[in-house]
């Protein structure tokens, strides 16, 4: 669990034409930092969940005893308890209670029936060199923007068949609240429709719908938007989640089961997506044009089931969600935060301590996921370490668990090769676990809170995901927060009709050069 010990390198001011380069402080050491009350909040969500971890095997060895006695052992049981009448009248209530209790706190299993993911049409591409040519007709930008916006775009990992908004095709821009509704509205129903199409799932059959987009945030909401195109139900639980950054994929799904274990036999419909055409900035503060290079066109519908006639045709089962939330500190909260430059231009502005204070809320996250997923050799190897550190000051060489040990596939949020790179080095995964997080920010971009399901559907189509398989997804976004979310494949999984991979596939993995 040691992390980003690299140095990390960030954009400085622009010199003599070209981007100066520098180093940023190196993270402190893991063990030697810390925080001994998130294992404890590992620690406490597993023994939250004992209960049923113990009850399933005591009942079956209650079940294969009773299985093993004959006749005459049944006849003496019979004989015994009419003697003992108290005993029997105890041991009942005390059964009664228990069977009371493990029913009522038994969690509901959450079951992910199918998703979609939006697949933007070949006409919104956005090519490096157009994407150049449009920035400088704009007149927005000084010479000095136009080459800090190059040297991002070549070093962004992006490929030349990302999307951006219609809006944005046009000289000058049309960042209109008609053009936002408009591709607000291809997203989301382009990703819904597809959705319903392959479930056979009808609309009013719908129980909660929960949407997320952190940057547009229209009157009436975007989950009402839903409700009036595909006539939801008029008793459905609909929220509608605003300025949670590119993690509210994870948080959505997380309020989705929480819904789910309170009413019972109902499907929930999450949607995850980004609004861009308002939000394009057309300023000159180094620190705002970087979304403008990385952020694209993109979103995803996930169905949720609690009904365990769904577990058969459902493609996984959700396991674990950990959230971590940094907003207490100050430098966390403002690392990526909305507001006007010098000239009131509004834009996201992306602190140059972000990758420091990512890598605090993921040791953070991973802390408290580490004893719910972990083998106990990783566990105790971590301890040993951890005691010899704290106790005897021993000069012991930094232990970091295995996390390809508790998961065959990782969906790590595409918020840039930066990020990728350092996951990669630091958690010491192998390339091909972060393929799909690759690919999808060469082939989509940085779609925000959907591109871990992108991820999710890469590793599909590649083939690769079969029953048992664990899928560790995992995001950034701004307050700041890191969060997990763990599902398992119950069956070998193909991919959907109509993935967003289906036509491309066979020409990935490519090799990005930097």
């Amino acid at each position: 669990m040691c992390l980003f010990r690299r140095p990390i390198m960030s954009s400085g001011p622009i010199v003599n034409g070209g981007v100066q380069i520098h180093q940023s402080r190196r993270l402190p050491d893991f063990l030697q930092s810390v925080n001994m009350k998130y294992v404890k909040l590992g620690y406490h969500y597993l023994i939250t969940h004992l209960l049923t971890l113990c009850s399933v095997p005591l009942m079956a060895v209650v079940v294969i005893q009773a299985s093993q006695m004959n006749p005459d052992d049944i006849h003496q049981l019979w004989l015994q308890l009419q003697y003992n009448l108290v005993s029997v009248i105890i041991c009942s209530a005390v059964i009664v209670f228990g069977s009371t209790v493990y029913i009522m706190t038994r969690p509901r299993s959450v079951y992910l029936v199918d998703y979609s993911c939006y697949k933007p049409p070949s006409h919104l591409q956005a090519r490096f060199e157009e994407f150049m040519e449009h920035s400088k007709l704009t007149g927005d930008f000084d010479e000095s923007s136009l080459e800090f916006q190059r040297k991002i775009l070549e070093r962004s990992g992006l490929g030349e068949e990302t999307c951006v908004p219609e809006a944005m095709h046009y000289i000058p821009p049309r960042p209109s609240m008609a053009a936002a509704r408009e591709e607000a509205e291809q997203v989301i129903f382009g990703a819904l429709d597809n959705l319903f199409a392959n479930t056979n799932v009808k609309p009013k059959d719908i129980g909660i719908l929960v949407v997320n987009c952190s940057l547009f945030n229209p009157t009436p909401s975007l989950s009402a938007m839903i409700v009036n195109k595909y006539k939801l139900r008029g008793n459905i639980r609909s929220f509608n989640l605003g300025g949670m950054g590119c993690s509210a994929g994870v948080i959505a799904v997380d309020l989705a089961k929480e819904m789910l274990q309170v009413h019972g036999n109902t499907y929930a419909v999450v949607v995850s997506t980004e609004n861009i055409t308002q939000n394009w900035y057309f300023g000159n503060k180094k620190s705002m044009l970087i979304p403008n290079c990385l952020f694209r066109v993109g979103g995803a519908a996930v169905l949720l089931s609690n009904k365990s006639l769904d577990r058969r045709r459902a493609k996984y089962k959700l396991l674990h969600v950990v959230r971590t939330h940094r907003g207490a500190d100050d430098r966390a909260f403002r690392c990526v935060y909305q507001e006007q430059d010098d000239a009131g231009k509004t834009g996201v502005s992306l602190s140059k301590d972000l990758m420091a204070i990512a890598g605090g809320a993921l040791k953070t996250n991973i802390t408290t996921l580490g004893p719910l997923v972990l083998p106990l050799s990783e566990q105790l190897l971590f301890f040993a370490t951890l005691v010899a550190k704290k106790l005897f000051n021993a000069k012991v060489k930094p232990y970091i668990p295995d996390f390809k040990l508790a998961f065959d596939h990782f969906c790590i949020h595409a918020g840039g090769r930066a990020v990728i790179d350092e996951l990669e080095k630091n958690l010491q995964l192998l390339p091909v676990h972060v393929e799909a997080s690759r690919m999808t920010l060469h082939r989509f971009g940085n779609t925000s809170s959907s591109s871990i399901w992108y991820e999710l559907a890469y590793t599909e189509a590649k083939g690769r995901m079969q029953k048992g398989n664990r899928v560790w997804q995992i995001a950034f976004g701004s307050g700041f927060k890191c969060n997990s979310a763990v599902w398992e494949a119950l069956q070998n999984v193909k991919p959907s009709l109509h993935s967003p991979w289906e036509d491309c596939i066979d020409r990935y993995p490519v090799e990005i050069l930097v």
